[in-house]
């Protein structure tokens, strides 16, 4: 008969592995920014030609699905901006505008997402929709209406649960949001603060949960502030500022990940988490590229049928250009005036402005297609007018050749001369071609974007601005398409004396 030392042993082997269990591991996997690159694209960073093809919803999700055959206990999270870039987001589907992006979405297994500025760019209503499209929670615990309620469908965060880990998250939007977004699509909004914000939820989930993380579309170094003024903040998967961190950045033991922009990478951290904490991790970016004899599968055939009809629709051409359209980002271009004075005419004003950094793109001499012009200008924004004094005016002349803040004008031209200290003085000032009035009040145009920037591009705070319902593109079609033959030049001409 064994003794009774003998019986005890294996009792004692097992309570000795129980009470030193392993961390467990999980998988996290992130996107950012994806700004409805549905479709591969050629690698525009690569010197080689032809260049190779990257992205698209396809590869992610072969890539996604393979990760999760082999790390079932894994996230699939969204920091925002699935909106705006292709045309794509014109196209109705299932009640909303962009509505297929989040259909391929639920194909790919996505768990929650935080809708970002550019996801407000067609309305409240039009996110709504979006959300009730997502098989996926929404989450934003910082975008609020004035009672504090929730506006367009979001919650402020979701609790899941993989591989034994209890995780919450928590979604935030960029305070900054009333200067991305037109304003009319911002009534009622309001954006808490979010480091008041995430750390109330902080506290409210850390007895739940055995990991917190923070989605959020604000920016790279705006999550490295938040960061370093939190406590029991585990990871930060962010987006907003197209930042490609090859491996994850730590502040204030934070773990920070965000993964680029267009759907060209996706983000992996794989952490260990014990006692509430992570004790491991490791981070980098897959490279989505490309690749041929992938099987047909649904989100394929219905992304290859939604380019198909795009294709048709967008392949017309408008005019032709006689020489190239170039941008420039520290002086006036032919481009960029040109969209400036679409502007001024579709709004009967006297003087258009456009922002340089919201021109996408340069343009060879020959043939212009609707594609071509979508892709110079993807951004879904609305013209509006204001009023300005002539002596206002002058003020916005000299702002911009002393300050430089990357702006076109269109319909007012100047004189100056640069003085010794740098400043200018301006000899004369014309609009329309006759000298400004100082006194007068002249009807000014440029996007609802562009107002909400104003006080950084022009130097003065704007009033009384009227939204029409005229969209920046279809402004600028409607005058390429005008036009026919387009000979470039600056409309706006800057002469300095010797």
């Amino acid at each position: 008969m064994p003794s009774f030392r003998t019986r005890m042993l294996p009792f004692l082997l097992f309570l000795v592995s129980v009470g030193v269990a392993q961390p467990k591991t999980l998988t996290i996997l992130h996107t950012n920014d994806m700004h409805a690159s549905f479709m591969p694209h050629e690698a525009f960073w690569v010197k080689e030609t032809p260049k190779p093809i990257v992205g698209g919803f396809g590869e992610l999700f072969f890539t996604v699905d393979s990760i999760r055959k082999a790390r079932p206990a894994m996230l699939i999270l969204d920091g925002g901006d699935v909106m705006t870039g292709n045309p794509i987001t014109e196209r109705e589907y299932r009640g909303a505008l962009g509505g297929a992006l989040f259909d391929m979405m639920n194909a790919i297994g996505y768990d929650a997402w935080a809708p970002g500025n550019h996801d407000l760019d067609l309305s409240q209503s039009n996110l709504t929709a979006l959300g009730r499209i997502a098989r996926f929670p929404m989450i934003s615990a910082n975008l609020v209406t004035a009672k504090g309620e929730y506006p367009v469908g979001n919650r402020p965060y979701v609790i899941i649960e993989r591989g034994g880990i209890k995780i919450g998250v928590i979604g935030i939007i960029s305070q900054g949001l009333y200067g991305l977004v037109n304003q009319n699509n911002l009534v009622g909004i309001r954006v808490l603060s979010p480091t008041e914000t995430l750390q109330k939820y902080i506290d409210e989930l850390d007895p739940q949960t055995d990991l917190l993380i923070a989605l959020t579309h604000q920016g790279f170094e705006e999550d490295s502030a938040l960061a370093a003024g939190l406590r029991g903040l585990d990871i930060i998967v962010g987006a907003h500022s197209h930042t490609r961190l090859k491996k994850p950045k730590v502040v204030n033991d934070v773990i920070i990940v965000q993964a680029g922009s267009n759907c060209e990478n996706l983000g992996q951290l794989d952490v260990a988490v014990e006692g509430d904490r992570v004790v491991k991790h490791e981070g980098k970016l897959i490279q989505l590229w490309a690749r041929g004899g992938r099987p047909k599968v649904w989100i394929t055939t219905f992304a290859d049928s939604l380019q198909q009809e795009i294709d048709r629709e967008y392949s017309e051409v408008l005019a032709t250009l006689s020489a190239d359209w170039v941008r420039e980002n520290s002086g006036q271009s032919s481009i960029g005036t040109f969209i400036a004075d679409a502007q001024r005419e579709a709004a009967y004003a006297d003087v258009g402005f456009m922002n340089n950094y919201g021109i996408r793109k340069d343009m060879a001499a020959g043939p212009i297609t609707k594609k071509d012009l979508f892709e110079i200008l993807p951004f879904r924004n609305i013209v509006a007018t204001f009023q300005l004094s002539g002596l206002q005016l002058q003020g916005i002349v000299k702002y911009s050749l002393e300050k430089r803040p990357a702006i076109q004008i269109a319909g007012m031209t100047a004189v100056y001369k640069r003085n010794a200290d740098s400043t200018v003085a301006l000899k004369s000032v014309r609009i329309m071609g006759k000298p400004v009035d100082d006194k007068r009040m002249y009807a000014c145009a440029a996007s609802d974007y562009f107002i909400g920037e104003a006080k950084r591009y022009l130097g003065v705070e704007l009033t009384k601005v009227s939204y029409s319902n005229q969209t920046l593109f279809g402004v600028v079609e409607q005058a390429v398409r005008k036009a026919g033959r387009i000979t470039p030049k600056v409309l706006y001409g800057i002469d300095e004396t010797p």
